[in-house]
């Protein structure tokens, strides 16, 4: 049986203790020292697999709704005994985070200083692929290129300058915490980071609607890297006329896909060649 956890009751919204859950929707502390607010239950189990495995993630502390915490003891066992763990009643809690959080679960975590993306790339095996994303501002759309990245078998992703960051609130909650597990670099531009991936023996393939080959019909290479742009804009003239270019078959009543739903068809395919799955 699991034992269970020691928590400490929060009675008063403004206690310092638990001032980082504080109105969360109108603010994110992603890039205060690493830190950022994991949510839900799925989110938290896969926070703690990550601090387990040393990932240069941890968690700082967790709040709860009080009704939820005792069903949650397997998970709470998972994390070190020096993670406190607060719980409060409904209408705390709602008044803590700024609005009526029915998942009724939060973690403060922190990511230490991540490896340069040369070091990242170094630590691949041989046979990897990776999804690589230029200027995508859009929260969801990231936190679903990690879940996918993770689904079909990725090796990590690799976000330019101009992507939002994923240890935001909501891309962390769309990605199912898959952001917490896997690998990634955010740094610099995009035709930098695709010249460290050309360096690093990747074939790399840039998908566009009006790509040259057919994604079903680009070659396994032992290293693949598959670059998506913005819905909108796409991937800029200079990635495409520097690299290989694929696209996915659509009817023509429709010029794109969401970037979401397009990194998915796209990393099967090749996950699929390349007989990962």
């Amino acid at each position: 049986m699991t034992q269970a956890r020691e928590r400490t009751e929060i009675t008063d919204p403004d206690d310092p203790r638990i001032a980082e859950f504080r109105h969360i929707r109108e603010r994110d502390l992603t890039g205060r020292e690493g830190r950022f607010v994991a949510e839900g239950t799925v989110v938290l189990r896969m926070l703690a697999a990550a601090h387990r495995a040393g990932r240069a993630i941890r968690a700082e502390k967790i709040l709860l709704l009080r009704n939820r915490a005792a069903g949650l003891s397997d998970v709470l066992s998972l994390f070190p005994d020096d993670v406190p763990i607060y719980e409060a009643e409904a209408p705390v809690i709602d008044a803590i985070a700024g609005f009526h959080l029915h998942r009724g679960v939060l973690a403060l975590g922190v990511r230490d200083t991540a490896p340069p993306l040369k070091e990242l790339l170094r630590a691949l095996p041989e046979d990897a692929l990776v999804l690589v994303a230029c200027g995508i501002s859009n929260h969801d759309n990231i936190g679903a290129m990690f879940r996918n990245a993770a689904a079909f078998g990725a090796r990590a992703v690799i976000l330019d300058e101009t992507c939002c960051d994923p240890l935001y609130r909501k891309a962390l909650r769309v990605s199912v915490g898959s952001v917490l597990t896997m690998p990634y670099a955010r740094e610099g531009s995009i035709l930098d980071m695709l010249g460290a991936l050309a360096e690093a023996g990747f074939a790399i393939w840039a998908l566009s609607p009006k790509g040259e080959t057919e994604i079903r019909d680009i070659a396994p290479s032992p290293r693949l890297a598959l670059v998506m742009g913005t819905e909108g804009e796409g991937l800029p003239p200079a990635v495409l006329s520097r690299f290989h270019t694929a696209r996915i078959a659509q009817s023509p009543d429709l010029d794109s896909l969401n970037v979401g739903t397009a990194s998915g068809i796209a990393l099967y395919s090749a996950a699929m060649a390349k007989r990962i799955l």
